[in-house]
C-alpha cells in the first residue's frame, strides 16, 4: 500500500478540526506569530493549516509527501526520509539544521523552529506511526464532510478521476498531484484554481531530484574543501602565533641566565 491522502476542496467547510486533530496527535505546542514567518497558517508547531480564498473557498495545506521528494535528496545527513508506505519522514538526531530542505521543497513546507535551544526543520510526516499500525492521519479521522480522505493512493486517484468526470462542471479538469515533480501522496480535486499552493509557478511533471542531484553530488566535497581550508588557516595562525612567542621566550631565558 501506499498511503495517501485525497483532498475535495469542494467538500471542505473550513472548521480546522483537521488542524486541531494534528496538533494534539503530534504534542505541538501553541503557535507564536513571527513577523518574519509565511502568512500560510503552517509553522514548525502547526503542521497542516487551512486557508480561506478571496474566493470563499476554504484549502488545506500541508506536507504533500512527494513520490521523489526533493527534501530527501538534498539532505546531506539523510534526516529526512521516504519510507516504503508513502510518508515522508523526519529524524530530528540526525538532523544539522543547514535548511537546504526549505529551501528545495517546492511547495514551500518544511519550517525552521525557532522556540528550541537546537532549532531544527518540523513538518508533516502523515502521521507515520499511526499509519504503519494500520490506522489513518489525525486529520482524515476527524474531517466531518469526508473533504479529506485517506487510502491506498492508486484507489484515490481512481475516486478523484471519477468525481472530476461525473461533475465537469463543478470540478477543474485535474488531479493536483497525480503528475507534478513525479507525483504526491497527498492530491487535491477542486473548484478553484491551486498554483498559489506553489507561488503560482507550474512545477512541471520531473521529479526535482533528477535536477539537485549535480549540485548535492558536490556537497561531501564541499565540506571536505572548507575542513580543509579551514584546518591550514588554524596551522598557519598557530605557526605565526609560536613564532611570536619565541624571541619573548629567547629573551627570557637570557635574563634568567644572566641573574
Amino acid at each position: 500500500m501506499q498511503a495517501a491522502i485525497l483532498t475535495d476542496t469542494t467538500k471542505c467547510i473550513g472548521c480546522r478540526q483537521c488542524v486541531i486533530a494534528c496538533k494534539r496527535a503530534n504534542n505541538l505546542e501553541p503557535d507564536v506569530p513571527r513577523r518574519w514567518a509565511l502568512e500560510d497558517g503552517l509553522s514548525a508547531r502547526n503542521w497542516t493549516s487551512i486557508e480561506d480564498r478571496p474566493d470563499g473557498k476554504f484549502v488545506r495545506k500541508q506536507c504533500r509527501h512527494c513520490l521523489e521528494p526533493t527534501c530527501v535528496s538534498v539532505c546531506p545527513v539523510g534526516a529526512l526520509q521516504k519510507t516504503s508506505i508513502g510518508p515522508v519522514i523526519y529524524d530530528g538526531n540526525k538532523c544539522m539544521g543547514c535548511r537546504y530542505c526549505m529551501m528545495a521543497c517546492p511547495y514551500g513546507i518544511p519550517r525552521y523552529d525557532w522556540d528550541q535551544t537546537a532549532p531544527y526543520v518540523r513538518k508533516c510526516i502523515l502521521c507515520y506511526d499511526r499509519v504503519k499500525a494500520g490506522g489513518q492521519p489525525a486529520c482524515t479521522e476527524v474531517c466531518p464532510t469526508g473533504a479529506t480522505i485517506f487510502g491506498d493512493r492508486s484507489e484515490l486517484l481512481a475516486i478523484a478521476h471519477e468525481r472530476v468526470e461525473k461533475a465537469p462542471d463543478t470540478y477543474i479538469k485535474k488531479v493536483w498531484g497525480e503528475h507534478e515533480v513525479g507525483g504526491t501522496s497527498v492530491m487535491y480535486v477542486s473548484d478553484t484554481d491551486l498554483t498559489f499552493l506553489t507561488q503560482g509557478r507550474e512545477l512541471g511533471n520531473e521529479p526535482m531530484p533528477n535536477r539537485t542531484k549535480l549540485a548535492m553530488n558536490a556537497v561531501p566535497f564541499a565540506f571536505v574543501g572548507m575542513a580543509t581550508t579551514m584546518a591550514g588557516i588554524n596551522w598557519i595562525i598557530g605557526r605565526r602565533m609560536k613564532l611570536e612567542r619565541e624571541p619573548e621566550q629567547a629573551s627570557g631565558r637570557r635574563e634568567d641566565k644572566n641573574a
